[in-house]
C-alpha cells in the first residue's frame, strides 16, 4: 500500500477552521477560503437589497413567494456548500430542521466570483448544483464587472445571457425587476462628501 487513503472531510471538520475563514465540503474535501473582500461583499449586499424586497417581502408590487438568504449553509448529500446568495420558492423551503444546514436544494443560487473561489464555484459547485436540480444560477465577477445567468435544462446549464459594466438586467428567475449592474461594483461607489 503506497499511500494511506486521504480521510474524507465531515461536517465536524468545519468546526476546526478559523472564524475569519469560510469552510465548505465538496467531494469529501474540506475547502477553506478567506472571508470575502469588500468588492465581493458589496456586490452580494447590493444584489440582496434589490431582490429581497420584491421577492421575499412583495414590496413595490413585487411577486413575493421567495425565501432569499445571504450565505446559507446548504447540505446536499455529502457536500456542504455556502453560496453567496440562495433563494427557495416559499413552498419548498424547510422552515425547521434538526441541523444547521438547509437540506433542500435552492431554486436559485448566486455565486460572487473571486480569485480564491473562481475555480471552486465554476468547476466543482456548478455540477453539484445541477445534479441536485437547482433551477438557476448567476455568476457575478466584480473584478471583470460581469454577470452570467444560467438555467438548468435537462440536467445541464444553459447560458441565458451575459451582462457587463453598467447593463440594466432583467433575467430569470427575477425578471420582473431591473437590476443595474453598475450598482454592484465597488469602483462605482461614491462616498458621501463631508
Amino acid at each position: 500500500m503506497s499511500e494511506l487513503a486521504q480521510k474524507k472531510a465531515t461536517y465536524e471538520d468545519l468546526y476546526t477552521i478559523a472564524e475569519n475563514m469560510t469552510g465548505e465540503i465538496i467531494d469529501g474535501e474540506l475547502i477553506v477560503t478567506p472571508r470575502p473582500s469588500r468588492k465581493h461583499t458589496l456586490a452580494a449586499s447590493v444584489l440582496a437589497s434589490e431582490i429581497i424586497p420584491p421577492y421575499y417581502l412583495g414590496q413595490g408590487g413585487g411577486p413575493g413567494g421567495w425565501i432569499i438568504i445571504v450565505e446559507p449553509e446548504i447540505g446536499l448529500e455529502e457536500h456542504t456548500m455556502v453560496p453567496d446568495l440562495a433563494g427557495w420558492k416559499k413552498e419548498r423551503f424547510p422552515v425547521a430542521e434538526d441541523h444547521n444546514w438547509i437540506s433542500v436544494a435552492p431554486d436559485w443560487i448566486c455565486e460572487i466570483l473571486s480569485p480564491n473561489t473562481f475555480r471552486t464555484d465554476k468547476i466543482k459547485k456548478m455540477p453539484i448544483y445541477a445534479h441536485h436540480g437547482v433551477g438557476h444560477i448567476w455568476l457575478i465577477d466584480p473584478d471583470a464587472k460581469t454577470m452570467d445567468a444560467f438555467r438548468l435544462e435537462s440536467g445541464r446549464w444553459s447560458l441565458l445571457a451575459s451582462f457587463s459594466e453598467s447593463d440594466e438586467v432583467r433575467v430569470e428567475p427575477f425578471q420582473e425587476i431591473e437590476i443595474s449592474l453598475e450598482d454592484l461594483w465597488v469602483q462605482s461607489f461614491q462616498p458621501p462628501s463631508l
